[in-house]
């Protein structure tokens, strides 16, 4: 059994008992959220396709971790000018379990 939803402009192939890293979503360890966008689902041959999501079902997640992802270096330089700019930048995640896909 397994689904594919879209959360924070992506999609993302879960099922039950599989952990999860997406950008930072509201709520706090422990707490079981819902995600409710819902693309695709599909259980032993049995398939649900939406249009664009199908009513009705919903992901239920527990939140486990609040973190920050690896840093990534920006560099930006302009050729003989004696222009260089180097940031970093560190992306908020969250870190989900899927506990059960419910489909009414």
């Amino acid at each position: 059994m397994y689904a594919i939803i879209k959360a924070s402009g992506k999609q993302y192939k879960v099922e039950p008992g599989k952990k999860l890293e997406l950008d930072r979503m509201a709520g706090e360890p422990g707490e079981v959220i819902d995600l409710t966008e819902v693309l695709f689902y599909s259980n032993d041959g049995q398939v649900m396709i939406g249009d664009p999501v199908i009513s009705g079902a919903c992901v239920k997640a527990e939140v486990i971790e609040h973190y920050r992802g690896p840093k990534l270096v920006v560099f930006k330089m302009k050729r003989r000018k004696r222009s260089r700019v180097k940031k970093g930048h560190r992306q908020e995640m969250t870190r989900l379990k899927v506990t059960e896909i419910v489909v009414a």
